[in-house]
């Protein structure tokens, strides 16, 4: 972890320049630690692979956001407060360019919060089941008995409410669980644990999951196949769920070309240039055999 310097002397001055009260002694060094802990924080639920990618945003963050919180003090520093310095002869126009600095800092401080999101996005890559994953059947598996689960949950939770207007006794809610749900449930517009468009929402989830599961199935259940041509050779590889054409040879400019035209990208731990498994994909190819001839 990396922290970057706070001008602790700056921002005692700058203080001075809008309030009459003392300025705590490393009080803005604090603030900030606090914030570059926060994402640090952070990376610790990064997968490794991921993890150097994630500590180079949050060093970025916390270099980017010291220089915006010193550049602050410096802005504060222009003009006084006209409580500080009266009325009299204020420097109206010093003032002016000094709020304008502040509105460009503020929206650089937006920019350097990215930093952030960039690291939970790091955290959330995790979360989607590739098709080409070799377990990808079984966790799509585990995904549809989840939604299932919690299907069943929102339906009974409602029955339950429906029928006692309370959600003691539900399931394994402890008491105070379940009061401080029923009180949720009396100061929502919606007047029942899970709302219709809670259940509408998952219940389409459900079915993307169990369609996407029945055509993966299929397709894994399927053998690879190959066709030979006279320029490549196309292999239908089920097993990583990939359409992977194989030249003899690296392919002229025009055919490259036309491959990435047609979505296909090169794979060097394939030898092959491939796209994913579908009927797109078998169209794509068609598309490239019949302009090869």
């Amino acid at each position: 972890m990396t922290y970057y310097e706070i001008n602790e002397t700056q921002a005692r001055q700058a203080k001075q320049m809008w309030s009459f009260s003392d300025y705590v002694a490393g009080s803005e060094t604090e603030a900030y630690r606090k914030c570059v802990d926060e994402a640090y924080a952070l990376c610790e639920d990064i997968p490794e692979e991921r993890k150097e990618k994630a500590l180079y945003y949050a060093d970025m963050y916390a270099k980017k956001l010291a220089e915006n919180i010193n550049k602050g003090f410096r802005i504060e520093l222009m003009c006084p407060s006209v409580m500080i310095s009266g009325a009299g002869n204020f420097p109206v126009r010093k003032k002016e360019k000094q709020n304008a600095s502040r509105d460009r800092n503020f929206s650089d401080y937006e920019r350097i919060k990215g930093y952030m999101g960039k690291i939970k996005n790091l955290s959330n890559v995790s979360t989607a089941i590739k098709s080409g994953d070799e377990n990808a059947v079984e966790l799509l598996q585990d995904k549809v008995n989840k939604l299932e689960a919690l299907q069943a949950y929102m339906k009974d939770a409602n029955a339950h409410y429906r029928k006692y207007k309370t959600m003691k006794g539900y399931a394994e809610l402890t008491d105070e669980q379940a009061a401080a749900l029923d009180e949720s449930i009396k100061n929502d517009y919606w007047g029942c644990p899970y709302p219709s468009f809670e259940l509408t929402n998952n219940n389409a989830k459900l079915k993307s999951a169990r369609d996407r599961l029945a055509r993966l199935s299929r397709v894994k259940a399927q053998d690879s196949t190959e066709i030979a041509h006279k320029q490549f050779k196309v292999v239908r590889n089920t097993e990583i769920m990939r359409l992977q054409l194989f030249f003899d040879g690296k392919p002229d400019d025009a055919t490259r070309t036309l491959l990435k035209l047609n979505g296909f990208k090169w794979a060097p731990s394939q030898s092959a240039w491939q796209r994913q498994l579908t009927n797109n994909a078998i169209d794509a190819y068609r598309t490239i055999a019949k302009q090869l001839g």
